[in-house]
Order: C-alpha cells, then structure tokens, then sequence
C-alpha cells in the first residue's frame, strides 16, 4: 500500500463534508485494535500481512504485553471512494478525512470511552460473535444513546462460528439473528425509558397546570369570568395542553437491510454488509439492487425454479434455505473448508482455482503454492471481500459529517451544559451551523491530557531516516567517551586528564554491557521530561498557533463566568495532527477536526473547554466518567529525598489520566484513586517510569466500608433499663447543658432514597444557603469557597431538579410506608434539621424537642431572621442563652458523629438521631466569665453531642457495609467448577448463571467484596488457563450479616463454639484491619504471641 503524506491529510482538514469523526467501541478482546490495524493498513502506515497483530495504536508495552488496549488513541486516514450519482452517469472519485480513535473495552479504563464519544460524531460497535453481548457492550451502546451519536453495529470474528464451534451456515445464520435481536433489545430499553420519563414528565405538566386552573378559579369566585378568562389567558400562555407525542423508534435498531451492520472477521481480513452481495447478485438474479437489499436477509427464500422470492408463508412445506444462508454464508463457509479445511481439516487446491475463476480473482503464484492455509485463505479474502473497503464504505455511507452531526447532536449537548440559558446565541449558533468563518468564536473541547515525552515532539524528530556512517561514529564516540568518564569517576581517579581516562575508558568500554545501557537509560531520563498536549475537537471557527483562548473548567457556569476557579487565557503554543503513535505539527486547525494542542500544561486538569470569548461562553466539559475511583492506595518514595519528584509525578499523572485522583492528606500521606487494580498498575508503572522516575513503595489498597445499625433478633440488653433502646442522656463538664438523644435505624426504603438523591440535597442546601444570604442583606460577603461549591452544585447535579416541596413529598411516601408497618415515622420529613455526613449523606438529624432547637431544612427560611448560628448573637445572648443559640454546634456534632463512626471510623448510613431533650441552665453572675468561656462552651456542646450518638449507636447490633464489585465471568463448561472455588473462597456470591444458547460458554454474574478482590482476575485466569477473565464493575456497599463484636454468650453457643469463639467472626476481622491502618486500638490482639521464641538477627 502507498504511504500517505501528512500534507495530503491536512488539506482533506479544509473539505469537512468529507471528514468523518469516528469512535471504535465494544468489550475486551472483541477485536477493536485488530480491526483498526486492517484499516490503518490501507494507509500504509503498516503491512497488511502485519495488520491484527502488531496492534499498532496500542503503543504502550504494557499494552503490548498484555493485549488489551488501555489508552484511547487517534489516527487521521485517508480513503478514496468512487460513486455515480446516476445509474448511467460516470463514477467521481472523492477523497474523505476519517479520523478514527481507538478506545479500551475494560472496565477500569471505561472514563476513556466517556472521553472519546464526545469528541466523535459516530461509532463502529464491535460485538463478538460467540461471546454476543457484555457489560460493556451494554456499557457503550449506552454512552452512544447518552451522547446521540450514530452507531453501525459491527459482528466480529465469525469465523469462530466455522472453526471452533463448528457451525453450519444455517445454524450460523440463527445465532447471527438472536444476536441481532439482543443488541436491539439493549438498545429499545434505552429508548423505552427515555419515552417513560418524558410520559412522566407530561403527566407532571398537565397535573400542574390543573392545578393552576383550579386554584385560580377558587380564589375569585365572586368574580368568576374574570378568573375564568385570566386562567384561560396564562393556560394560553403555558401553551395547549396537547396529547403526548409519540416517538418513532423505527430508526434506532440494527438491521442488516439498513446497510448498518457489519459482519466481519478481523484477524482473517475480511468484512462485508448486505449491499456488498446485492451488487455481486443483481445481474445473475436479475433484480434491483435497492429490492435486493431488502430481502437478502431475514424470512426470505428464493425459488431454484422461478428464481422468485418468497415469503415464509408460501414455501409449502418446502425445505428451502434463507437467502442470507444460500448466496452469502455458504459461500464463505465455502471458502474456509477449500482452504483451511474447516471441516476436514485439509483443504482443496482445485476447488480454490475454481472459486478464484469465478470471482476473477488472481491470486499470485507463491500464495497458491504456500503449505500455510491462512496465507492462501487471508489473500482470498483480501481480494473478494477486503475489510477495510466494508468497514470505511459503510462509515462514510452511514455515519454524518461534522456538519451534519453539530446540527443534530450540538442542541442537545449545549442544553444539558451548566447555565445553559446564559450561552451566547452567536456561540450557539456558531457551533450548531459548524461556522468557520474568521469571525466566528472558536469553541473546541479538551476531552483529555495526555503525556508525551519531549523526544517524540515534532520538532525533535530527525527528519531524513536513518543515520549515516560518519554520524553513527561521532555518535559511539561521545558514548564510548562519556561511559569512560563515568568509569573514572567511579573509580575515584584523576579525570583532569581528559585524554588517558577517556584512552582507558574506550579500551574497557563495552558498548553492550549492562553498565553502558543503565548510563544511556540515567541521561535520556534526565534530558527526555513529559510534556501535556491536549486531545480536542474543534466545533467552531479556526484555531492558530499563536491565538489567545479562555480556558474554562469543567465547574464553569456562564451565568456567573467570573467565580473562582476563574477562567485564564492562555496561548496555543503548537497544534498537532495525531497519528497514533507519532504527531505531525500543523499551523492552523479548521472545525470538525479531532487534533492535539500544546500550551494548556497548568491550565487544565483533566478536561476543559476552550472558547475565544468569556461572557455567554458554553461549557462543554460537564461529562459524567464511566466509571469512579474506588481503590485508594497510599505511596511513598524508596528513597525519602524523592519526595518532591513523586509529587510532581503525581501531579503529572492526575492530568494525564482522566480517571486518577491524587490527594495529599493531613496525616502526611500521598494517596492515589484509581478505578480498579489494572488501572493501578498502570498508573504505578507510569509514575516509576515516566512521571516521578523514582522508585516508589505502594502500600496495601485501602478499601472504603461504611457502618452501620438493625435491629437484630439477638442482642445485649440496652445500657440503660429505664430508657428505650439507643438513647442517651449526658450533661457537658461544665453541668451547664443537659440533653438527650436517641439514636434509631433508618428504614432500608429511606436510606436507598437519600442515597439515590444525594445531588438533589446538595442542590437544596446550595439554594438554602444563597437564600439566606440575600435574606440578610450579605451577598458581597460570600466567600469564594462558597460560590465555588454553589458553581460545582450546579454543574454536577444538574440533571436533578426535585424542587423542595416535590423531594419533601417524595419523603414523607417513604416513610409513610414503614407507617404503614406499625412504626412511629409520622412527620418526621417537617422536623429534619440536617443531613449527614457532608450534608448530603443518608442519616438524617431530626429535632423532636417541645420547642424545636434546631431550624427545620425542609422549609423555607425565615425573611429576616439572622440566624442562631451568627457569633455576634451568641456573645449578646450570653445572659439568655437558649438551646437555638447552639443548633450549628449540634449539627456540626452531628457532622462529626456520621463521618466517623464508632466501629473504625468509616462513614455511617441508616441513622436517624433524634435530639429529644436539650436544656440550657442559666449562667452563673460572672458576665465577663461566661463571655471568656463561650469557647469551651462550644467545645463541650460538640464533643458530649458526638459521644452520645456514638454511645447510642453501639446499643444497637452494629454492622459494617462492604464495597461491592458485581462481576461477570465468561467461562466454558470445563472451568465452571475453577471459577466456582476461585468465587467461594475470595467470599463471592453467585447471583446467576445462564447458558449462551448455541455456545458452550455460560455468563456466570456475581458480587464479590473490593476488599478480597486484589489478585482475583490474575487467580482466575491462572486456574482456568486463560479460559475465563472477569469483569469488575463497582456495585455499591452492601451489609455484612455479622455483629462485629458478637461473642457466643447461650448454652447452645458455648457448647459448639466454646468461650473463644472457634468460628471466625469475619466482621470483626475486617474491622481491626481497618483500625490497625489507622492506629486505632485494635481489642485482644497480642502484641507478643510466644515470648520466649525469640529470633536472632542471624536467622
């Protein structure tokens, strides 16, 4: 194949209607890398011998190593195509632009995907043929649904079907439907519930506006047609209340006849669709290719005798093949047996000079006469059906050009940002109608960082090949030289005299030897730093080096486009065209290109959105990853004087890395989130080699819990006889304060929904907290710390927007329903005081004082009232201090309490404090005595309020929530029992287990604990041989049924267990492990186990 020029490529970037922006999606190891290397191939950018298994885009070695792809990375090809725009006209050659971006297919890299479909217009989605389809198919056909890109559906390596499960055509072709029936099942629930929450939102609307109606009506009744006609008059203005609009769901589903499915084998090189067969058989058929298409596949039959088609229905009991089977499967069944001997495991040289006479294809004398079968079958192929002609056809043909795609997905995106009201329409309308005139705005999206090294820039790049003779010399001179020199100074000797120690050093010089490579290795180190070049689309205008544009960050809100962090202009210092493992340098970059751009290092951290103006500026960052950091892992450097490198290496790699988050704690310590334990180990490898270049020390993977209470059947008696159970009365050191509280499980309906709803709380308190400002006249003294939580509540949470009133409602049904059970949750909703912890979690403070000590979050704030928590208040109250004065002390108690619980100092959820009595006595005569003491006082009030609720949490059966991995494991009938005693013994339970019909392979989903799950993947697939590797996907917590500090105390129980308690209390293990991390006092651990077998230093 011809290479390329990358000036060829930057001139296809002025013609956008023949540009396609394209995304590479499926599950691991169903083939994306190997089918881009088939398409990178017709560039030749590699030899299509090679293409499927050099994995060209998977640059990294530990890619390399491993086989799976865990970096998105972008190519730009080119392709030519011929077309008629008549039957009888002349075929035009046009040349298209595809820029194609790889993306990973495991679990812990799917916020790489999240960072691709934005940047792409359309997408190919690979779906195994024998494994059909996964998580993370589901995973990805959603992310195309979310981000209303175009998707051709792609069934890779059929030719499994052939040779491993031993497949007819017609079997073939029934597994190939009921394939097709689940990916378009998958994709109507997504249609099905968009359709069911607009219903929903219709029937809100109606409900309301009824509603409006009616009270208008009531409040004038004595002048009726007055109301009548205003009420009229506003329904008018709300717009008729029409019937719900029903959606057609016709053209989102996979069809073949739709020429968007694509049925492939990329490591044989081949691919086709159903209009590739329509042209080879509408001559020989006699029908037209448009009516063709339609009829090669499904229930459709064609008579040997009449050559017509047939429905189903008038076959008459004849036992005729469906025509996908008859002219396309048999045929390529066909050609395995003639070559590979599918079958019969020989194949057949004259039945092959047969079938390339009738193709006319020539196949070249040294393939025929090759005793290997593959390269006999993959040259077939690549002359009847090649894949890239089938793949790229199909994209251009069905997938839109940038201009075509900003129309239709751009209005959706810009009114789902932040502030979406308060984009510019001149912005707006820029990047919907793709201008790219001079003055329109640039607008483009930075949806990630990615980390180069300063030698593979362009600029640094040698440009002319190879090295010549004489270079090569000067070249092992200057090593030879320096090696000697570091010899000698290793040695201790004199290296004043330059010309003996660099004699000496050439003769004992070894070029190959270890010491040589570890010297070059320490000084390309030294000169080879990382650079940041961010991986963008452009949506309006053009780009220069050299321009000025605001970068905005990802909490950006045009509304308020001067809040902190505040957006800073920065100048693009280079743009790039990306080509997988290497970049071209470019001067300008015209709209509806994906390309690199240097100058945003400092700027942006993970994403952002470059725009050249900052009012009206729209904020296209605001993208929800695909997976969040679980496993926190602490680090520290071998060597404690490379501590200022690991740091900046950690900073480096939180903005290289879309899913990474490094955070410096106040204990001192340096910890890194990632999203699972491969991307761990990426992460670690990049840091140790690229970023820090220090060796650094991993500490064990810190694992989050949460705490717990229920109400068990068997539990120790209440501490207190005279009180319910989880009450508690104290009084602060001072007997100036007397309260108690009582502390109850939140019921399990409850809890689910403040958990679902934490955006809607942190949203309402934003708003609560805004209010009262303005309320008290203050909106200048709002701290920037304040306006940056109210911009991050609106653009993180913005797609929820329960109304106070609508979430109070929500509340009270759901504790209206354990009322119904006999419980006393009766207007609990009007007297929660707080939300905890965070504000946001689901425990809930609830004030049940005669006189309400605490003001109520589910109602509107007072007007003008400034508030008890004002310290100017407190100190003029001294005299009549009251139980209000103190109600941001109990709730910042409460705060406290629910961060950290009694057990190990986890978050607790399932809470409900109730504060049932709080008193305070009067103060003694010393005035100036208790104005010098409110401090203590305040310290008291926190510390007794903390201790009660972890008193009156420990009077009920404790419980701790472990985090949850849901795993999905594909596995063959002679592994199942491997993967059985993998699962049992790492605590794993089976959820279900289902046989793929038509394969040997069963889809085994199961939920395992994060905490015992380091090292499982690489169990799974030592005990199996490979046979079977897991999917890990974070499931949430979920309760461990064991009271942590159960002891058998029953006849029953010291009879079996004895008074040491034989059987392993597995709760109470988990947390010592997490009290012993943190220091805490971990109770019965034995410091010295056997005091007089002591070990010498020598042993």
């Amino acid at each position: 194949m011809p290479v390329v020029n990358p000036e060829k490529l930057v001139e296809l970037q002025q013609h956008p209607d023949g540009i396609r922006n394209i995304c590479i999606l499926a599950h691991v190891d169903h083939g994306k890398t190997s089918l881009t290397d088939a398409l990178i191939a017709t560039n030749g950018i590699i030899s299509p011998k090679m293409a499927g298994k050099i994995r060209y885009l998977d640059s990294r070695p530990d890619e390399q190593l491993r086989g799976i792809t865990m970096e998105s990375s972008a190519i730009s090809l080119y392709f030519s195509m011929s077309r008629r725009s008549q039957s009888d006209a002349e075929a035009e050659e046009k040349d298209f632009l595809i820029n194609l971006i790889d993306s990973p297919g495991h679990i812990d890299f799917s916020s790489e995907v999240s960072t691709a479909s934005r940047l792409s217009d359309g997408a190919l989605v690979l779906v195994d043929a024998v494994e059909g389809v996964c998580s993370q198919t589901v995973t990805v056909l959603r992310q195309t649904w979310i981000e209303h890109m175009q998707p051709v559906l792609v069934i890779n390596k059929v030719d499994r079907l052939i040779t491993e499960l031993k497949m007819s055509p017609g079997e073939a072709y029934t597994h190939l439907s009921r394939l097709l029936e689940q990916v378009n099942a998958v994709v109507g629930s997504f249609f099905q519930g968009e359709r069911m929450e607009e219903d929903l939102k219709w029937r809100e609307r109606v409900d309301q506006r009824v509603a409006a109606v009616s009270v208008n009506e009531q409040d004038s009744p004595e002048r009726k047609d007055d109301g009548s006609s205003n009420g009229t008059a506003s329904h008018d203005r709300e717009g008729p209340l029409t019937d719900f609009e029903e959606k057609d769901d016709e053209n989102i589903y996979f069809a073949p006849e739709k020429n968007n499915v694509i049925f492939s084998s990329a490591v044989d090189g081949w691919a086709f669709t159903v209009k590739q067969f329509a042209a080879i058989y509408e001559k020989k058929l006699g029908m037209k290719r448009a009516a063709l298409e339609k009829v090669l596949w499904g229930d459709y039959y064609l008579d040997p005798k009449t050559k017509r088609v047939l429905g189903q229905k008038h076959l008459k009991g004849r036992a005729l093949k469906p025509m996908f089977v008859q002219l396309v499967l048999d045929n390529i069944w066909a050609v395995y047996d003639a070559t590979v001997g599918a079958g019969k495991g020989k194949g057949d040289s004259t039945v092959i000079d047969k079938m390339t006479a009738s193709l006319s294809i020539k196949l070249p004398l040294h393939v025929l006469r090759s005793k290997d079968s593959r390269a006999v079958l993959t040259s077939l192929f690549a002359a009847w059906l090649p894949l890239s002609t089938a793949v790229l056809v199909s994209v251009i043909e069905q997938l839109p050009s940038p201009p075509a795609a900003q129309r239709t997905r751009l209005p959706t995106i810009v009114e789902a940002s932040p502030g979406a009201e308060y984009v510019d329409p001149l912005i707006r309308k820029a990047i919907v109608k793709f201008e790219t005139t001079e003055e329109a705005p640039v607008v483009a999206y930075v949806s990630k960082m990615v980390a180069i090294p300063q030698s593979e820039l362009p600029h640094n790049k040698r440009r002319g090949g190879a090295l010549s003779a004489e270079e090569a010399r000067e070249l092992g001179r200057r090593k030879r030289a320096e090696i000697a020199k570091a010899q000698a100074l290793a040695a201790g000797d004199d290296v004043s005299d330059g010309l003996s120690g660099v004699v000496d050093g050439m003769r004992n010089a070894d070029l190959n030897g270890r010491e040589a490579e570890n010297l070059i290795t320490q000084e390309d180190d030294q000169e080879d730093p990382e650079h940041l070049i961010g991986f963008a689309r452009l949506y309006s205008g053009t780009l220069r080096v050299g321009d000025e544009v605001f970068v905005l960050p990802p909490k950006f809100n045009p509304g308020n486009p001067n809040a902190t962090p505040e957006p800073r202009k920065t100048t693009i210092t280079a743009l790039y065209l990306l080509m997988g493992r290497s970049l071209e340098a470019l001067t300008s970059v015209p709209a509806g290109v994906i390309f690199g751009v240097a100058g945003l290092e400092g700027h942006i951290l993970k994403s952002g959105t470059l725009c050249s103006q900052l009012p009206g500026a729209v904020n296209l960052a605001g993208l929800s990853l695909g997976s969040q950091p679980i496993v926190r892992v602490a680090l520290e450097p071998a060597n404690p004087s490379d501590l200022g490198k690991m740091v900046r290496g950690l900073k480096l790699l939180e903005q290289s890395d879309a899913c990474a988050v490094y955070e410096a704690l106040e204990s001192g310590e340096h910890v890194i989130l990632t999203a699972g334990e491969l991307h761990l180990e990426r992460c670690l490898k990049d840091l140790r080699e690229r970023f820090a270049r220090c060796e650094i020390q991993a500490g064990e993977p810190i694992v989050p819990y949460r705490e717990s209470i229920v109400d068990a059947a068997e539990m120790a008696p209440p501490r207190r006889k005279d009180l319910p159970r989880g009450a508690v009365e104290a009084t602060t050191t001072s007997k100036q304060v007397t309260m108690r509280f009582r502390v109850r499980p939140l019921p399990n309906t409850v809890t689910e929904f403040l958990d679902a709803h934490a955006g809607a709380i942190k949203r309402l308190y934003s708003e609560r907290q805004a209010k009262e400002v303005r309320n008290l006249g203050r909106e200048g003294e709002m701290t920037g710390e304040d306006e940056e939580a109210m911009i991050e509540t609106a653009s993180s949470f913005d797609a929820e927007k329960l109304s106070l009133e609508e979430f109070r409602s929500s509340l009270t049904r759901g504790f209206g329903e354990v009322n119904a059970e006999g419980q006393e949750w009766d207007g609990i909703a009007d007297k929660i005081a707080a939300f905890g912890p965070k504000r946001i979690g689901p425990n809930i403070l609830i004030d049940a004082t005669a006189k309400g000590c605490c003001r109520r979050f589910l109602s509107e704030p007072p007007e003008t009232d400034r508030g008890p928590d004002d310290t100017m208040e407190l100190r003029t109250a001294v005299k009549g201090l009251e139980a209000h004065n103190l109600s941001d002390k109990i709730a910042y108690a409460f705060q406290l309490a629910t961060a950290q619980g009694p057990l190990c100092h986890e978050p607790v959820q399932g809470v409900a404090v109730f504060i049932e009595e709080f008193q305070v006595a009067p103060p003694p005569e010393e005035e100036d005595s208790v104005v010098e003491n409110i401090g203590r006082l305040t310290g008291e009030v926190i510390k007794t309020v903390r201790d009660c609720i972890r008193q009156g949490f420990l009077d009920w059966s404790p419980r701790l929530l472990l985090a949850m991995y849901s795993c999905e494991i594909q596995a063959s009938t002679e592994v199942l029992g491997r993967v059985y005693a993998v699962l049992t013994r790492r605590r794993g339970r089976i959820l279900s287990e289902s046989l793929k019909e038509g394969t040997p392979f069963f889809t085994i989903l199961s939920s395992l604990p994060i905490a015992t799950s380091f090292g499982f993947s690489d169990e799974i697939r030592k005990r199996t041989s490979g046979a079977a590797s897991p999917q890990l996907t974070f499931a949430g917590y979920e309760m461990l049924d064991q009271d942590p500090f159960w002891v058998p105390f029953t006849e029953e129980d010291l009879e079996d267990l004895g008074e040491k308690a034989d059987k392993e209390n597995v709760a109470k293990r988990f947390m010592d492990g997490v009290r012993q991390r943190k220091g805490l006092v971990v109770s019965g651990k034995k410091l010295v186990q056997d005091a007089e077998k002591q070990k010498t230093l020598k042993r």
